[in-house]
């Protein structure tokens, strides 16, 4: 019974962590690591994970799942703009997965101007097609043409991603140091060995 009461807390434990990120990321002397804490700033690589199983995740609706994978939809948007908030509630309001990238640095306007805006938001990407502005009707047309459902589809449980950067910062790698010249007594590693093998 002692076994019992000891495990339990140790499944309560693992269960707590399952929606834990993992961080794998190369460091300066190529080492790869894994890690749940956020890597250092001189980290390569970088790569995060989530441990969220895959039955936990809302699932879309086979119609809005194909349009979605066929016609993604992204809105470019920036702060204090009524016409970037009416698009996000139309979007949001229409059960539309959507990813929102925010235009705040001269690399976001960069990033806006590639995408296909003249500088103007909010920008609408369904697909291939592009609306610049906000006007309701020509939005509708464009996701009812990428064959999105006119009704919410959207599971209860489905949370739109958050919002992210236009031009993400990038981590700044500085130039990694000579590699030390193995020890002559140290013996080679063998050929068929994985990179960054060492005895």
């Amino acid at each position: 019974m002692a076994r019992w009461a000891l495990l339990g807390p140790g499944l309560l434990l693992c269960a707590a962590g399952v929606g834990a990120q993992v961080y794998k990321w190369t460091d300066a002397k190529g080492v790869v690591s894994f890690s749940d804490q956020p890597p250092p700033a001189n980290a390569r690589k970088v790569e995060r994970k989530s441990l969220e199983p895959t039955s936990a995740r809302a699932e879309l609706p086979y119609a809005l799942a194909e349009a979605a994978k066929m016609h993604p939809v992204v809105l470019y948007t920036t702060a204090s703009c009524e016409a970037c908030d009416q698009g996000r509630a139309l979007l949001r309001q229409r059960g539309i997965p959507f990813a929102e990238k925010t235009v705040q640095s001269n690399d976001d306007q960069q990033k806006l101007k590639d995408a296909g805006s003249d500088g103007q938001l909010p920008l609408l990407l369904v697909g291939t097609s592009r609306r610049i502005g906000f006007e309701a009707g020509a939005w509708n047309a464009a996701l009812t043409d990428a064959a999105y459902p006119l009704l919410r589809r959207l599971p209860a449980n489905w949370q739109h991603p958050a919002a992210i950067s236009a031009a993400p910062p990038r981590n700044v790698v500085p130039d990694a140091p000579a590699a030390p010249a193995a020890p002559a007594n140290r013996p080679k590693p063998p050929p068929d060995a994985p990179p960054g093998f060492q005895f």
